[in-house]
């Protein structure tokens, strides 16, 4: 996708703080990567229950990317419901972002993000036929390959700054 810029900033610290810069939370969201970070992801059941996940997620083109089994409850439920967040510590500033998951089927995609992971350490491959990803290991809660890979696309985010400068906020952002 791309790095968008908030539509509206509205600065939720009760101490005084200035708003914090959406750059810094994107920066933080886009350079923080490994084992050493937990992304949280957050769906609702058909019954309305949530269920949260700890996941590996990765941030490409201006988004996360979220890798799971299909037999998992996290896709079963993001196939019902594509509303969910994303919640995630990183260096000075809890993130939780707001939007919505879909499955990515683009073969060009797919071979992308599998470049990406490689990257950054994990030895994914596109699974052509499947649409989604193998590897020799993965998450022991992502279930037996292949592995679907979802798209989260956010509309909103918050962050809550534990080092300098502090602060809490809230953007909201236009998608197209």
């Amino acid at each position: 996708m791309t790095d968008l810029d908030p539509v509206e900033v509205s600065n939720l610290d009760i101490y005084g703080s200035a708003p914090l810069e959406w750059s810094r939370a994107r920066a933080l969201l886009s350079d923080t990567k490994g084992p050493e970070v937990t992304h949280f992801l957050s769906t609702v059941g058909p019954d309305g229950r949530p269920h949260i996940a700890g996941i590996g997620a990765l941030w490409f083109d201006g988004d996360l990317y979220v890798v799971s089994g299909e037999r998992t409850r996290k896709s079963k439920n993001i196939a019902a419901n594509p509303a969910c967040a994303v919640a995630v510590r990183l260096p000075g500033m809890d993130v939780t972002l707001e939007g919505t998951a879909a499955r990515v089927m683009d073969a060009q995609t797919l071979e992308r993000l599998a470049a990406e992971y490689r990257r950054v350490g994990w030895p994914a491959q596109v699974d052509p036929e499947a649409r989604a990803f193998t590897a020799p290991y993965s998450a022991p809660s992502a279930g037996p390959p292949p592995w679907q890979v979802h798209r989260f696309t956010f509309d909103t985010a918050f962050a809550v700054a534990s080092a300098e400068p502090h602060g809490a906020t809230r953007w909201r952002f236009a998608r197209s």
